[in-house]
């Protein structure tokens, strides 16, 4: 009988103790023990990691150019496509690499509504067109705040970059954001 047999049928620590030729008086029942509580913890943080988006590692990072006047800068993005993705963005970590950011591909222009709940890193929000054009910026979102952020303009996508990155690059509005995600 295995371990993993064991946890199937919930035999528990007696019978993982006798599989291994020991009773609940010695010393290797307690091992007995042990060892079932770390394969059951195992057990359920391989579940969670799977069943629970995110959890397991930061998302795929993609290669994303900007074009200011002061030339072209290269980042690396994790591309949010999906409903749970786009809600959950930066929120809860805490802290981004430099030349990294995180894309937010809404699939058509829409009015964007953007906020810094539990997001513990401030951040440039560049918002884009269809074509990767930057249509607005907010600079230096402030970490935590549950302040609506959001530009007039019709928005296909936002880029969120460490805050005073904006401003590090020389972006303005107008300037032409470079991904797969935007149209020519």
């Amino acid at each position: 009988m295995t371990i993993s047999n064991l946890l199937s049928q919930k035999r528990g620590a007696g019978a993982l103790a006798r599989l291994i030729g020991q009773n609940r008086h010695t010393r290797g029942y307690r091992i007995g023990q042990a060892l079932l509580r770390l394969c059951v913890a195992g057990l359920a943080a391989a579940i969670l990691v799977h069943a629970v988006p995110g959890i397991a590692e930061e998302g795929t990072n993609e290669p994303l150019s900007i074009v200011t006047a002061t030339g072209t800068h290269s980042f690396s993005v994790e591309v949010m496509r999906t409903q749970p993705e786009l809600e959950k963005g930066l929120m809860f970590r805490k802290s981004m690499p430099e030349d990294h950011g995180m894309l937010f591909d809404f699939q058509h222009e829409q009015s964007v509504i953007m906020w810094m709940k539990n997001t513990y890193i401030p951040l440039d929000m560049i918002f884009m067109a269809k074509t990767g054009r930057v249509v607005g910026i907010v600079a230096n979102a402030k970490p935590m705040s549950e302040q609506i952020l959001t530009v007039l303009t019709p928005t296909d996508a936002v880029l969120e970059l460490n805050g005073g990155t904006a401003a590090k690059i020389g972006l303005k509005v107008g300037d032409l954001v470079r991904h797969p995600i935007f149209s020519p």
